[in-house]
């Protein structure tokens, strides 16, 4: 393929502003570059593209071909350089969020707020991974980015550490397990376990405290909402394994109680996996910047 975008600017430019001159200003080359992109397509192709022997610039039959390409082609390229440099800059774009955790929603909402205020021209949306495999929809571009705890081996994702937490038992203030220090395994084969309504292999109690263990809790209970499990929690109908900043609240007005998971407890961190290529966009970095900075003065 022999013609550039170059030339069919530099063909554009000359025809519509009339003579070599002005093109080449507004261009910002220089007239003898100019020309010799025009020749060398007429060499090329063995044609002439303009009738020089007029006073008024005329196009021959060959030049209006290639102008009514130059008139299609350079328009969409330059839009879509525009649009290009707006998403770079971050003024424009978009963010698909799926997030693999219900507890998520407690500082994600509040931080949506906060971004959408900085960042009015982004669209931004917000899926539950736990109800989808959000992998392929990442990698395919559905999906910009993923909130999880399990950081995985995938090819062209990278995992943004967002920051660390624990999961902690939650229990009512009178429950006969606020009288250890921590909690066993096999402390919960006696109590109703609140879960959120999901999916046992889904639920990180499960996968890295009772099935180890070979523990399965008297009872379980599932829920929607937060919330409720809270309320639940708090009445003394059940335990719950939730992570610190969902109890931080609950703990500080004395609604409830908790215990570590463990002697060691049990803690993880929390990624925003996101395509490589797409790791520098700027109103991508800055949603990683401002979930980092609101955490952590939690």
């Amino acid at each position: 393929m022999f013609i550039e975008l170059r030339q069919l600017r530099s063909l554009k430019a000359i025809y519509e502003l009339g003579n070599l001159t002005r093109a080449a200003q507004q261009l910002n080359v220089t007239q003898s570059a100019l020309s010799h992109q025009i020749r060398s397509i007429e060499r090329y192709f063995g044609l002439s593209l303009f009738i020089r022997k007029q006073k008024q610039l005329q196009l021959t039959v060959a030049g209006e071909r290639l102008f009514a390409l130059a008139q299609r082609i350079v328009p969409q390229v330059e839009e879509t350089e525009l649009a290009l440099q707006r998403m770079a800059e971050g003024s424009t774009g978009r963010l698909n969020i799926a997030i693999e955790c219900h507890s998520c929603f407690d500082w994600l909402l509040p931080l949506l707020d906060q971004y959408r205020e900085r960042w009015p021209n982004i669209e931004v949306d917000v899926r539950l991974g736990i109800s989808l495999d959000p992998w392929p929809s990442l990698a395919s571009g559905d999906i910009d980015t993923v909130i999880t705890s399990d950081k995985t081996e995938q090819s062209d994702i990278v995992f943004e550490s967002l920051f660390d937490y624990e999961a902690l038992l939650a229990v009512a203030r009178d429950h006969p397990l606020t009288s250890k220090q921590y909690i066993e395994p096999h402390d919960l084969g006696v109590h109703t376990l609140i879960t959120y309504a999901v999916p046992q292999h889904q639920l990180d109690i499960f996968n890295y405290f009772l099935t180890p263990a070979n523990v399965e809790p008297a009872s379980q209970r599932s829920v929607e909402l937060t919330a409720l499990m809270l309320q639940l929690v708090a009445s003394g109908r059940g335990v719950a394994a939730l992570p610190n900043w969902v109890l931080a609240d609950s703990l500080a007005k004395n609604t409830i109680a908790a215990r570590p998971l463990g002697r060691k407890g049990m803690h993880g961190t929390m990624y925003a996996a996101v395509r490589q290529y797409q790791r520098q966009l700027a109103h991508i970095n800055e949603f990683i910047v401002m979930a980092r900075q609101r955490m952590s003065l939690n």
